[in-house]
């Protein structure tokens, strides 16, 4: 029998790349199915996925920026791709703001991946100068989620 943490990735790893070929092209639905495991995803399923606590995300909530914005100082990045919001719940207070003082393991937003909300928590301390993410909107690995101001 397959060992449930590895499938489990598996299934995480192959959604996420779905998404993204998803996100890419014209297509509103996906499957694939790789040995024991069956994944599909839709336009129509990101569209109606829900907000941390409330309501429903964005119409264009699966779209990919065309160009990943640039930041010119530290920055926090995100550590996964998925859907990235900057408060708890819509109608709570953004985590961070522009000029707030960030420390070290603070959180700064949510990533929505597979329908699990993942708290991000900042790896730099210091002043946000800039929140390079949208809210609401996919983010990459990797990608600047906040720059940072040393202090």
């Amino acid at each position: 029998m397959a060992d449930p943490k590895k499938l489990r990735a598996d299934a995480n790893a192959l959604a996420v790349e779905l998404l993204q070929r998803l996100a890419a092209d014209e297509l509103q639905e996906r499957e694939v199915k790789r040995g024991a495991l069956r994944v599909r995803v839709s336009k129509a399923a990101v569209a109606a996925a829900p907000e941390p606590a409330r309501s429903a995300a964005p119409a264009g909530a699966a779209t990919v920026p065309a160009e990943t914005p640039r930041a010119e100082g530290p920055t926090v990045n995100a550590p996964l791709t998925g859907i990235f919001y900057r408060s708890p719940a819509p109608q709570a207070p953004p985590f961070i703001q522009v000029g707030s003082q960030v420390a070290e393991g603070e959180v700064i937003g949510l990533i929505e991946a597979m329908k699990l909300f993942n708290e991000i928590k900042s790896d730099l301390s210091g002043r946000v100068v800039r929140v390079v993410a949208e809210n609401g909107k996919l983010v990459k690995a990797k990608q600047p989620l906040i720059e940072v101001e040393p202090l």
